[in-house]
């Protein structure tokens, strides 16, 4: 259910020619626009209604099987077209009703799309529980598998409903500040509604992807480029893209970047691998030679290095990472206070450190002498390697794919490590199928846009990727790109969260969120 609007709020129906783009014409679509405070606004959009075509079935994971590419491969949910038969034969064979569709997904700017494999199903139902109840029959037979629904295969003749939060900021009307935060700090996550009442937001949306698993590095630290007021605190995943915040939303702006990284001491220098983040995981990958299995993006994935040389700042959180490998202590002047090892530990007022590991640690001891200065230089650069000038006013929040350029879709999961050629399953998932959305932009009139759309019920279906760069598209934006979505997907105004998270335990807490403060006296 969506929260309750102020009072002043008028809805109407939207004439088909300005609707969104999503499922057959003609579906009812209304809209409500609420003024938050000057130049800022919300309109809530709902289109389409229930959809009796629409139904539960469970969908089976297949085994690499005997016919398979690679008979050792986990069971996943799209493979061969031979290995799904052969699933559903042995399915019909135990008493299931089993069907094999063919799953095809449309082209993007970069991805040829067309055919990402085929699934197994079982059985249509017109509830969750009968679908439940049908995957715990086929468990008890030995199969895995999961209930789905219908609606979020992103069929276009599906009827609906969606669910769609837009907040427009006028430069010309707003005389807030549009602003990034990740808390108190890098290291852990809080909830968009918490940094929201933590800073006296208007609203918020949740930003950019973060570490999640422990397994991945420290929960809550952002999975590629962040800058906050000016700061490069996050480097980049190189080559992909970010939400840049000018003048506090005066000024917005999509750009790619990678980044450069130099600590110099004793009349040498030494490259940085990264800033703070643990030592050797590298989520979404996208890092050095030498990462493993790739230095490309690589969505989702945390590659992997064991010689690094990382910079901490106090932003990072109470303590430095533990683990093997040295670390160079600095004072708030940058002169070395303490090398220790193993690393990890508090730092001193206003102080940082280096962290280094493998045969880096060889290279950081020769240039970090007790008493001796050490000079830290971030430099963050475009698509074409110049570098980007920022501002105390500036934040830059890491985000992808893109999905609208200079006004025209553009779509660009293989560019930024959303295609693996060797798992269709994950751009099935991810980018093919409906799920909760967080999108940004800029229209040509440079109003500064934030999407939420709910997903994961019957009662928002959700957005793929290409129906989240047509949503884009169809609210004007000039440039636009996805930010994290599913599970962390929130928006937050007036102190409510407005929209319906679609975690089992509520609002997640996130790496960080962008925030619409009012005007400051």
């Amino acid at each position: 259910m969506f929260g309750v609007l102020p009072a002043q709020a008028s809805p109407g129906p939207q004439s088909d020619r300005h609707a969104l783009p999503l499922g057959p014409p003609g579906l009812t679509e209304t809209r409500t626009t609420t003024t938050l405070q000057p130049g800022v606004t919300l309109t809530r959009i709902v289109r389409g209604g229930e959809d009796r075509a629409l139904r539960w079935t469970v969908e089976v994971s297949i085994p690499g099987g005997d016919t398979s590419p690679d008979p050792d491969a986990p069971p996943t949910a799209l493979k061969d077209r031979a290995s799904a038969d052969e699933l559903a034969a042995e399915l019909e064979q135990d008493g299931f009703r089993a069907r094999v569709e063919e799953v095809t997904t449309p082209k993007t700017a970069d991805y040829a799309g067309g055919t990402l494999g085929w699934r197994v199903r079982v059985g249509s139902f017109d509830s969750q529980a009968a679908a439940t109840s049908e995957r715990t029959r086929l468990r008890t037979a030995g199969y895995t598998g999961s209930a789905v629904y219908t609606g979020w295969d992103g069929d276009t003749t599906d009827r609906g409903p969606w669910r769609v939060d837009v907040l427009t900021i006028d430069p010309r009307r707003f005389r807030g500040s549009l602003e990034a935060s990740y808390g108190p700090d890098l290291e852990n996550r809080e909830t968009t509604s918490e940094l929201a009442d933590a800073a006296g937001a208007t609203a918020a949306v949740n930003a950019g992807f973060f570490v999640l698993d422990p397994r991945a590095g420290a929960p809550g630290d952002p999975a590629g480029v962040g800058v906050y007021d000016g700061r490069l605190l996050s480097e980049p995943v190189s080559g992909r893209p970010g939400l840049v915040v000018h003048d506090d939303g005066r000024r917005t702006e999509i750009t790619r970047f990678t980044w450069r990284g130099r600590v110099t001491g004793r009349g040498t220098t030494a490259h940085l691998s990264g800033v703070n983040r643990v030592p050797g995981l590298i989520r979404n990958c996208g890092g050095n030679a030498g990462d493993f299995p790739t230095s490309s993006p690589l969505h989702d994935v945390t590659c992997t290095n064991a010689d690094e040389l990382v910079a901490f700042t106090p932003d990072y959180g109470r303590r430095t990472p533990q683990g093997e490998g040295v670390e160079a202590v600095l004072d708030a002047h940058d002169r070395v206070v303490e090398l220790r090892s193993p690393r990890g530990g508090t730092l001193p007022p206003g102080g940082s450190s280096l962290q280094a590991t493998g045969r880096r640690v060889a290279e950081l001891t020769a240039l970090a002498r007790v008493g001796d200065p050490l000079k830290v230089r971030t430099t963050l650069l475009d698509g074409q390697g110049r570098r980007v000038p920022t501002s105390p006013r500036t934040d830059i929040l890491n985000a992808g794919p893109e999905l609208v350029r200079d006004g025209r879709l553009h779509v660009t999961p293989a560019t930024d490590g959303m295609v693996r050629p060797d798992d269709p399953s994950f751009y099935y998932g991810w980018v093919h199928k409906r799920n909760p959305r967080t999108l940004a932009g800029v229209d040509a009139a440079g109003r500064t846009v934030l999407v939420t759309a709910d997903g994961r019920s019957t009662n928002a279906l959700g957005l793929s990727i290409a129906e989240s760069a047509g949503v884009a598209r169809a609210l004007g934006l000039r440039d636009a790109v996805n930010l994290d979505g599913g599970g962390s997907t929130t928006l937050v105004a007036d102190g409510a969260v407005l929209n319906t998270p679609s975690d089992a335990a509520g609002e997640r807490p996130v790496g960080d969120a962008l925030l619409i403060l009012p005007r400051r006296n």
